[in-house]
């Protein structure tokens, strides 16, 4: 991905190499073309895995990324055996190139990671990830696959339709009243577990209770996982709000700042939060 030398120990790469170092010595000109450290693990019942940088070996390289993180069902949740996973998306800002992915989940991460492995390789963008056209019936992916809607989402940032704010970024965030928390989660969500200082506004209530948020003010959105928070965004957009989403919601802000209380935690078993 940097073209800098890399020691990426996987069996994937070393048979490469030792098929190219026998073409060679057969006379078949061949060259290995670097690795993208594509990778799996399996630790109990959880699959996780990742191609391409990451943010720690973007920043090292001084590469510009931006990144998202999506949660998709590893198929139609209509179907028996859906199960929820975390898809965190790198790319490049300017171009939407796809510069790495992490998958995290309990079934189907293996065919996703592999999808974006091919698509690294490719030199594709978020815009082809969207148009992608991937196997689907039900027992197997949803009409819109977790890789097409990383595709979709980066779109929609990079097209300027949804603005963004990280987990990173909740704490610098002011609370002398000059910005507006807002938390969309049902009540019993919001007592669970939410953002201090965040105000209660139910996604289903939004439209009838705009009136108590001042337009004046950047709204900052979140919800348990990122999709009504988005939902909320594209509404008070629309009413004129400046207004940005929490990428990975609640959800992904709780345990990534690691403050994520017991009843939160348990609230929502894995595979059963609401979309």
């Amino acid at each position: 991905m940097t073209g800098a030398p890399a020691v990426i120990p996987l069996a994937g790469p070393a048979n490469k190499q030792g098929r190219i170092a026998a073409d060679n010595i057969c006379g078949i000109e061949s060259r290995y073309r670097g690795s993208l450290g594509t990778s799996i693990i399996k630790i109990f019942d959880m699959t996780a895995a990742s191609v391409g940088l990451n943010e720690k070996t973007a920043r090292a390289a001084g590469v510009s990324y931006d990144k998202t993180v999506t949660y998709s069902a590893s198929h139609a949740t209509y179907y028996p055996g859906a199960g929820s996973m975390t898809l965190k998306t790198i790319f490049d800002p300017e171009s939407g190139r796809i510069l790495g992915a992490q998958i995290i989940g309990f079934s189907g991460v293996d065919k996703r990671i592999d999808v974006m492995a091919a698509a690294i390789r490719a030199g594709m963008t978020a815009g082809d990830l969207a148009e992608l056209e991937l196997a689907y019936a039900p027992p197997f992916s949803s009409a819109k696959d977790p890789v097409n809607m990383a595709g979709f989402v980066i779109e929609n940032i990079r097209g300027g339709i949804m603005k963004q704010i990280h987990w990173n970024d909740v704490e610098s965030l002011p609370r002398d009243g000059s910005v507006t928390l807002l938390d969309v989660q049902d009540p019993r969500e919001f007592s669970a577990g939410h953002i201090d200082g965040a105000v209660s506004i139910p996604l289903d209530e939004l439209r009838g209770r705009v009136s108590e948020l001042d337009a004046a003010k950047p709204v900052y959105v979140n919800c348990y996982s990122g999709m009504r928070s988005y939902v909320a965004c594209r509404m008070l957009t629309g009413l004129g709000f400046d207004c940005y989403n929490l990428a990975g919601g609640w959800r992904f802000y709780a345990k990534a700042a690691g403050n994520a209380p017991a009843s939160a935690a348990g609230a929502f078993p894995c595979g059963a939060a609401p979309f």
